[in-house]
């Protein structure tokens, strides 16, 4: 698919059931190419807990399942990866152990540099924007402006947070990321979730990679 695509991420809290319908229903509303289940406050046990019934869905739904930051839950629950953002050597180590069989992504990072950095390692991907702030309307300056010089320069694939609204896909989508991600816009619009993840894959259909020259 020659434009950007749809990266999932689930709230800091969730129910596990409600959160697996909800998730069917997304899939319902078309392309989705990962889930990150963040869930940042928890433990391994809860985590691996909800990575074991949420993992099955999203990778029948055709998607890759993300762990956020525990490398023990990823592997239990059979998800297709981790996202992990607490040190440049928990990163290598990641890497060492996940993959090629999955997936190791990184991100959180502001400077440009710590992102290079990162990349050296071998991730499959760098997402740039915070998790933990705060959503607003639009996406972040930096993540827009660090999103398109990555994606300008780099190979290693990077995904661009979006803001709380879908129409903020379009900014976000602008910097030609490999990835969009939604959080917030997609759970707490209180619009029904299949309907906002197709007009959501509308606006990236606008958006086509520029073709090389």
């Amino acid at each position: 698919m020659n434009r950007p695509r749809l990266f999932l991420v689930t709230p800091p809290e969730f129910d596990t059931g409600d959160m697996a319908a909800k998730l069917e229903q997304a899939f319902a509303g078309g392309d989705i190419a990962c889930v990150m289940i963040y869930m940042p406050g928890a433990g391994t046990k809860e985590i691996q807990s909800a990575a074991e019934v949420l993992v099955p869905v999203i990778q029948q739904g055709g998607a890759a399942a993300i762990v956020y930051r525990d490398t023990q839950a990823a592997g239990r629950s059979g998800a297709d990866g981790v996202h992990v953002d607490t040190s440049l050597e928990d990163v290598k180590l990641a890497v060492e152990s996940f993959q090629p069989e999955r997936i190791v992504g990184t991100g959180g990072t502001k400077l440009r540099h710590e992102a290079m950095e990162l990349a050296e390692t071998g991730v499959d991907y760098i997402f740039f924007g915070k998790l933990d702030l705060p959503e607003k309307e639009s996406a972040h300056e930096k993540t827009l402006s660090s999103a398109a010089w990555w994606a300008e320069l780099f190979s290693t694939p990077c995904v661009a947070l979006a803001g709380n609204t879908i129409e903020t896909l379009a900014e976000v989508a602008a910097t030609t990321a490999d990835f969009v991600a939604l959080k917030d816009a997609l759970w707490n619009s209180g619009g029904d979730i299949t309907s906002l993840v197709a007009e959501a894959n509308g606006i990236l259909d606008a958006h086509p990679f520029p073709k090389d020259d």
